[in-house]
């Protein structure tokens, strides 16, 4: 079992910044990828951006250029630097991330998600 514990949503005007981390904790795993999902009301959840262990990055086209995000492995963290805020980026930013189990005949992913954290860009 995996927990994901995020921080660092609030208020913050257009053009702002804001910076939000993700920390999993549990025992027995090994995480191969760490992501941002949001999700405005109304709206399906989107992908925001994700990073492998590797450090290769996706990114959501809406985002590109304005969202970087990073990951420590050694704290199995996963952080997502957000500049250049619109009110279109309003939404609750939840964390994700793929935790691999081996067992002696198999390997397994498993898809865990945090509870998620509101971001809300306004004047």
């Amino acid at each position: 079992q995996v927990q994901l514990v995020e921080s660092g949503g609030g208020l913050v005007q257009p053009g702002g910044s804001l910076r939000l981390s993700c920390a999993a904790s549990g025992s027995d795993f090994s995480i191969s990828l760490m992501g941002w999902y949001r999700q405005a009301p109304g709206n399906q959840r989107e992908l925001v951006a994700e990073v492998t262990s590797g450090g290769y990055t996706t990114y959501a086209t809406s985002v590109k250029g304005r969202f970087t995000i990073s990951r420590d492995n050694a704290k199995n963290t996963v952080y997502l630097q957000m500049n250049s805020l619109k009110p279109d980026d309003t939404a609750v930013y939840i964390c994700k991330c793929v935790a691999v189990q081996v067992y002696s005949d198999r390997t397994v992913n498993y898809n865990y998600w945090g509870q998620g954290t509101q971001v809300t860009v306004s004047s």
